[in-house]
């Protein structure tokens, strides 16, 4: 069978695997589709977590980023793995103990305030919608090139079927969809590592081939793709050309953002016990592990296939993948002097390719040379990592709007089967603008959920990490400072990114920091203004007070329930 059969095949058997999934395992309550009834067993959950985690960031976008920019990219790398740490070990346990089923919820009731619920709904939904932009581009672009659809028509198939799962089954639904989601994407990354491992080094552990010799030759793969870089004027691979305090800040925005996330956090209400949370979130930090040590090695492999293929060649001998890529618009030629061979080096005037970076782990098997249905499981699995992050993420927007915002503050009369119906209005509307962002996204994906990180570094964790650790935090402190950390990001991404407020350039970023790594400035502005305003206001409550001193606790801790 050809590429676009096996394709097909697959992604038809593995969306028909997540449909009944979502039908077996639908939502009858309120309870059920916001925290799965709060029955999770540890191991699935963590199955999910690291599904949920996984997004078409990870398994698209990292390895992209890394394989383009080499050392520079292993920020994504070290930030998204120490933010799941300490998320899994400062915050999850009391938040699951504290008993709340989202963000919002906990900081509305821990600030004892609405005006703090409604900031954080603002919060949740930006942060929300900027990250599954990179989700729904991710669905279009596997799409656009597999089934050989224009990317928006990608979008629109993959919003039809994360509408499908989200809404019958909350997050009933999508936890058990997202461990059949994480078997998937796993194998799907791993397969084409493997194989591409062996058939250049001769290890088949991708981790331990990157740095191996290459098969015929005596120089180290690493050594090896140095030296192309060099040749074809990019920096050395494993050298970085970054600022040092840019790559402190960036790594420190998706740290800290990653234990602001409402998608992740609302995941560990989903287990029995505070116990259970801390099992689950060591279980999906081992399966988090899997492919994140991995993308290293496939960004080295495919570095290097991808210079050996195209640089210097005739474009008349370009192989079949070349010229398929090229119809999805991902990877262009302009033949600027005219003499009908690819020029791919580092100056721009000379420079004659274009290869947008989300394109490397799915075009990667194809280079390769390796079989037709080992590309087809990639696009199974970049599928598979796009669709379950982004049902997470609708979920989230769904619960913001009918649980925050309607049930705790409009409406607080309405029944059960009416906020039910609420979540999954709210999810269709989301369903929708997600697909906007997702045709029309203000960067590629990584770089677009990297955006993401540093919006919920600069609004959610101070106010989670105070509202835990400091009992005097009051509600004064934590609006102020919420607002203050969104409003000074979202002002800063507007400008660098979309160009607004008479736009800007890398010279004119604040102190040499990126928009993906001006989170963390946010972020300690937030942390500064909330502890000033909160000195000079009212102390909290003091059973509020209690409340801070009792969920920091360990005793008794497992009998701890969601309520």
């Amino acid at each position: 069978m050809d590429v676009q059969t096996w394709t097909l095949t697959l992604v038809v058997i593995t969306f028909l695997l997540y449909i009944g999934i979502a039908i077996w395992s639908r939502a009858g309550s309120t309870r059920d589709f916001y925290v799965a009834g709060g029955g999770v067993h540890p191991l699935a959950n963590g199955l999910a977590t690291a599904a949920d985690w996984m997004s078409a960031a990870s398994f698209l976008g990292m390895a992209g980023l890394i394989s383009i920019n080499g050392y520079d990219g292993s920020v994504y790398l070290m930030g998204w793995t120490g933010g799941y740490v300490l998320l899994a070990l400062l915050l999850a346990p009391y938040l699951r103990k504290f008993g709340k089923f989202t963000v919002p919820d906990f900081i509305g009731d821990r600030y004892y305030s609405n005006v703090a619920r409604t900031v954080a709904v603002f919060c949740a939904l930006l942060v929300s919608f900027t990250y599954v932009a990179g989700q729904m581009r991710g669905v279009g672009l596997v799409f656009s090139r597999f089934l050989e659809v224009p990317i928006n028509t990608g979008v629109i198939i993959g919003m039809i079927i994360v509408l499908f799962y989200a809404v019958l089954g909350g997050m009933k639904g999508i936890t058990y969809t997202q461990v059949a989601q994480y078997c998937v994407l796993i194998f799907a990354f791993m397969v084409p590592a493997i194989f591409i491992s062996i058939q250049m080094t001769g290890n088949p552990i991708p981790q331990l081939g990157m740095g191996s010799m290459v098969l015929g030759e005596e120089v180290s793969l690493l050594d090896k793709l140095d030296g192309l870089s060099r040749d074809l004027g990019f920096h050395l691979y494993t050298e970085g050309s970054k600022p040092m305090i840019d790559v402190f800040f960036i790594t420190a925005a998706l740290m800290v953002g990653t234990a602001g996330l409402p998608h992740v956090i609302v995941r560990f209400f989903t287990v029995p016990k505070v116990r259970d949370a801390r099992k689950s979130a060591g279980y999906a930090l081992l399966f988090i592990a899997v492919l994140y040590t991995t993308a290293p090695a496939v960004a080295v492999f495919a570095r290097t296939n991808l210079i050996e293929t195209v640089s210097n060649k005739p474009y008349e001998d370009m192989p079949e993948w070349f010229s398929k890529w090229e119809t999805t618009g991902l990877i262009r030629f302009d033949d600027k002097n005219s003499d009908g061979r690819v020029q791919y080096v580092a100056d721009p005037d000379i420079n004659e390719l274009t290869v947008d970076p989300d394109i490397t782990v799915l075009a990667n098997p194809e280079i390769a040379r390796l079989p037709n249905w080992v590309i087809a499981l990639v696009a199974a699995g970049g599928l598979a990592a796009a669709l379950s992050t982004a049902a997470g993420l609708l979920l989230v927007i769904s619960t913001s709007i009918s649980h925050d915002l309607i049930k705790k503050q409009l409406r607080p009369n309405i029944s059960d089967k009416g906020e039910l119906i609420i979540a999954r209005l709210s999810a269709v509307v989301a369903v929708c603008i997600a697909g906007y962002f997702g045709i029309n996204p203000p960067d590629f994906v990584a770089a677009t959920v990297a955006l993401a990180f540093g919006l919920a570094a600069a609004s959610f964790f101070p106010a989670i990490i105070l509202g835990i650790f400091y009992k005097k935090m009051n509600k004064e402190g934590a609006i102020a400072g919420m607002l203050v950390g969104i409003v000074i990001m979202s002002i800063y991404m507007l400008k660098f990114k979309f160009d607004l407020f008479g736009g800007g350039t890398q010279e004119d970023w604040w102190f040499g920091i990126s928009p993906e790594g001006f989170g963390t400035v946010a972020m300690l502005l937030n942390f500064a203004v909330s502890i000033i305003v909160s000195r000079f206001t009212p102390n909290p409550p003091a059973g509020v007070q209690n409340i801070v001193e009792h969920i920091r606790i360990p005793s008794g801790a497992g009998d701890a329930q969601a309520h």
